[in-house]
């Protein structure tokens, strides 16, 4: 419900799996320090999103073998 949600009436503005992940927060984010160049996870977004998608993840991990 979370989820449906945050995409709210207009899903049509998710047009690709990198546009949800931006706006549920878990999208990589480019960072870099003189030399080294990393990447860290996105602390914008819906934190609620964030929340559910972490819910999925640990049930499926948990209940589901080919996860």
């Amino acid at each position: 419900m979370t989820l449906l949600i945050t995409m709210g009436d207009n899903p049509e503005r998710l047009g690709s799996e990198a546009s949800f992940a931006a706006l549920c927060g878990v999208s990589p984010v480019e960072r870099s320090s003189g030399a080294r160049q990393y990447r860290r996870l996105n602390r914008g977004g819906d934190r609620q999103a964030n929340a559910a998608l972490h819910r999925i993840v640990q049930t499926r991990l948990r209940c589901d073998p080919r996860t």
